[in-house]
């Protein structure tokens, strides 16, 4: 079981080193999505998927006794696998203004949702079981070191992706948006 616990930890600080420099450097930095009429959609379901991490992270991977909180995250995650293909399918359009999207922004996007969605699975094989053909939910996750190396990455990854999740959504509006490209004009590098 502490396999389990190694590779979900490695795969859920992958996804957020990879969705941190895919959305905050290359969206809202970079390209400055939230800003282009075109990518503003685009710019909607970055921000729905970014306000859905942290519920799944704390509810799939914190919560470790509530079974009606362990089925909303599982709920949340079948949102979050929507929005996804809602987002991939206006990719192409939303990227028009830079004709189209990078390949090596593509692999970034394969890769991070491949780690994102590994966490998760790993996540389920370690809380569900079967027997005698049932799905159960256990609660019975034997502590080890392992174990609180992955609840520490859990509880950590929350307030950089709460953070994350709010510049999303408050981009969206106008005034936060003009003082974001205000003091973001100043600064030249990047």
């Amino acid at each position: 079981m502490d396999i389990l616990f190694y590779l979900a930890s490695a795969s859920l600080v992958l996804f957020m080193v990879l969705a941190t420099y895919d959305g905050f450097f290359l969206h809202i930095w970079k390209y400055r999505l939230f800003d282009r009429e075109e990518s503003l959609f685009e710019h909607k379901t970055h921000t729905i998927r970014a306000i859905l991490f942290p519920l799944i992270v704390w509810l799939l991977c914190i919560n470790e006794t509530n079974y009606a909180l362990f089925l909303i995250g599982v709920a949340l995650v079948v949102l979050d696998v929507i929005v996804l293909g809602i987002d991939a399918y206006h990719e192409e359009e939303s990227r028009s203004f830079m004709g189209g999207l990078p390949k090596w922004e593509y692999i970034v996007h394969l890769f991070a949702n491949a780690f994102h969605f590994a966490a998760i699975i790993l996540v389920l094989a370690l809380r569900l079981e079967i027997s005698e053909g049932t799905l159960l939910f256990s609660t019975e996750i034997a502590s080890s070191q392992a174990h609180s190396i992955f609840q520490f990455i859990a509880v950590n990854v929350i307030p950089g992706a709460i953070i994350l999740a709010i510049l999303h959504l408050i981009l969206m509006m106008r005034k936060p948006r003009t003082v974001w490209m205000n003091y973001r004009s100043r600064i030249s590098c990047c």
